[in-house]
């Protein structure tokens, strides 16, 4: 795990000049690299190339990265051939490549990161908040450079008397459903679900297209450059409403003082399952994997232990008497089939319950919980508020409102 920060720095002559001389380094690794391969039949090792290609433009290490960076892309190549025979291995030269900067030619001073690009040359400096980060990559956005820093996280210590455990129950509708004894929250997800049906969509008429039109054609080449581009921006918007709203999630956690979660285990409902081609659809092509690996970092990192509990029949006991339905449920409704209870509530609020029994040993034991349930809080997708600083938001919520009260009474 690790944390990245993101920082535009534009297009200046200087970054010009470190691009195109990493650039020179890796075009020369790999001209050198198959050109021993074929005149020789010897493959060199990184540690052969590394002494043989350096740059009096660059920090030593930046020109070992530029190296490095190709024996990566060699050993996907041999990773992906195993299963597909057509795999083509790095052969094309660069002119602009990357710029990594390693810790060793990096210093922090008065709000400046300064980096070395070798003895003699003018150091990179950037305007700078935050601690020397481990590595240092600049690439370009195809409209200008941003410069990556990647942090090791800082994980708070678990809280040692902690008990307060909220049940989720990840879903394909609702992203996750937490009841924690007290509250009910729901994070909606068909904003998600829309963004997926969209691009299933954009893909098959994309595709159409192109299977249409000659091999090597350029109009084929354009379509397929537009699908490319459509579907990159799409997986963006996917990842950013998984981001936030997984974010606020787990700020409404911490909030309420929750410090464990317990999620239940979906990672065999796909197998042996067929109902239907637009339901195994939706079914595969929920990312149940990426929201619970995005609430579990999330979570440890404010402090949260976080726990998998294997969640079979919790979607179908009732909370409240422990009574199992024999058939499924159908809807977004849960009734209980039991005559003297007769209890009614959200389905996936049922779930979530029954995940937080089942975490703490209580899973079928009657529980008084009808009459003092609150009803779930419903959790949406909010493009145009910051996820980093969510106390900052709450506060200036409370503000709002405090503000809106006193006006009342004025009036």
């Amino acid at each position: 795990m690790y944390q990245i920060k993101r920082v535009k720095i534009g297009k200046t002559p200087q970054v010009e000049e470190l691009a195109h001389a990493c650039g020179e380094v890796y075009t020369a690794t790999l001209v050198s690299f198959w050109r021993t391969v074929r005149k020789k039949g010897i493959w060199l090792k990184p540690k052969h190339l590394m002494r043989w290609h350096t740059s009096n433009k660059l920090h030593a290490h930046t020109a070992d990265a530029c190296v490095q960076a190709f024996f990566a892309s060699l050993k996907s190549w041999r990773e992906r051939r195993k299963t597909d025979p057509t795999a083509k291995p790095p052969r094309r030269r660069k002119w602009y490549f990357r710029i990594e900067y390693k810790r060793s030619a990096m210093r922090v001073k008065n709000g400046k990161l300064v980096l070395s690009n070798g003895k003699g040359n003018e150091p990179l400096v950037l305007d700078w908040a935050w601690t020397i980060p481990q590595t240092l990559v600049i690439c370009w956005t195809g409209i200008e450079y941003e410069a990556i820093a990647t942090y090791e996280p800082c994980y708070l210590p678990v809280p040692e008397n902690g008990d307060k455990v909220a049940g989720i129950d990840l879903g394909e509708i609702h992203m996750a459903v937490s009841h924690d004894g007290e509250h009910t929250y729901i994070l909606n997800g068909r904003l998600l679900r829309s963004k997926r049906q969209y691009r299933n969509k954009v893909l098959a008429k994309l595709q159409k297209k192109i299977d249409a039109k000659k091999k090597g054609s350029r109009r084929r080449k354009k379509l397929v450059r537009s699908k490319q581009k459509q579907l990159k921006k799409l997986a963006n918007q996917i990842k950013t409403i998984e981001h936030q709203s997984t974010s606020r999630f787990i700020s409404t956690l911490q909030r309420n003082g929750v410090q464990t979660l317990a999620i239940g285990d979906v990672r065999d409902i796909r197998q042996d399952l067929d109902v239907g081609s637009k339901n195994n659809q939706k079914l595969h092509q929920w990312s149940f994997g990426s929201i619970r690996h995005k609430l579990t970092y999330k979570a440890e990192r404010v402090g949260m232990l976080v726990e998998i509990q294997e969640e079979s029949y919790t979607s179908k006991t009732c909370p409240v008497c422990g009574k199992r339905r024999k058939s499924p449920v159908q809807g977004r409704n849960f009734c209980c089939t039991n005559k003297a209870c007769g209890w009614k509530g959200h389905r996936d609020l049922v779930g979530a319950c029954n995940i937080r029994y089942k975490y703490r040993g209580e899973m079928g034991i009657p529980h008084v919980v009808g009459a003092d349930m609150a009803a779930p809080i419903g959790l949406r997708f909010m493009p145009h508020i910051g996820v980093a600083r969510k106390e900052k938001m709450y506060l200036r919520e409370a503000a709002g409102l405090r503000d809106h009260a006193e006006k009342s009474l004025h009036h």
